[in-house]
């Protein structure tokens, strides 16, 4: 099983970190050791200074594919989450300095919290949903999938020119605008429309 994230995805994220907005998209690779489950808490760990949370809808693959027209991507996924990719900002800023890959930032163990997976039919059409994410009870990320740079059928048929989809591989879509810093103590709540998906603690 792999994770496919995409970056730079809402052009107000691009923006807030003065990235220019990318004409193809971006995407990297984490691996399964990133995935925290169950609302367990994240561990900050000792080799930064300055992670960032990042709140995404995720899809789970439910077939095989490679070179997939984007007209037939929506048949490769029916249950939805919603995730967040940690970021190690201090690593990430000294790699793009050196110009060096920087998934020693995004692809650390713990990385990647996610919810449990619902059926998307239980929320709507995946091009129009209503997503947020709370720190300590204050709304610091809020969009909609509509606004994103690539829709998720674009994205599956662009990722999928380069590597096979398997099934049980997952998507991060992206994040909007307002990321920032989590401190030891902190509590990050995330929610898709108004169903809460995810509630845990910085430890």
């Amino acid at each position: 099983m792999k994770i496919i994230a995409v970056g730079r995805n809402y052009i107000d994220h691009a923006k807030e970190l003065n990235n220019p907005v990318p004409k193809e998209p971006i995407f990297f690779l984490m691996p399964d050791s990133a995935i925290i489950q169950n609302n367990s808490p994240f561990f900050y760990p000792d080799f930064s200074n300055d992670i960032h949370y990042e709140v995404e809808i995720v899809l789970k693959f439910n077939k095989l594919g490679k070179n997939i027209a984007p007209k037939f991507a929506h048949r490769y996924f029916n249950e939805i989450a919603i995730g967040i990719d940690f970021t190690a900002r201090d690593l990430q800023k000294k790699c793009k300095e050196n110009g060096l890959p920087w998934e020693m930032s995004k692809s650390f163990d713990g990385a990647a919290p996610i919810s449990k997976f619902f059926p998307l039919n239980d929320f709507g059409d995946i091009n129009n949903l209503n997503f947020r994410l709370e720190l300590n009870g204050v709304i610091v990320q809020q969009s909609n999938t509509s606004q994103m740079i690539f829709p998720v059928d674009q994205v599956i048929a662009y990722v999928s020119k380069f590597m096979t989809i398997k099934i049980g591989d997952l998507l991060f879509t992206g994040t909007p605008a307002g990321v920032g810093p989590v401190k030891i103590g902190d509590r990050l709540t995330a929610y898709i429309e108004d169903k809460k998906m995810m509630d845990f603690l910085i430890k």
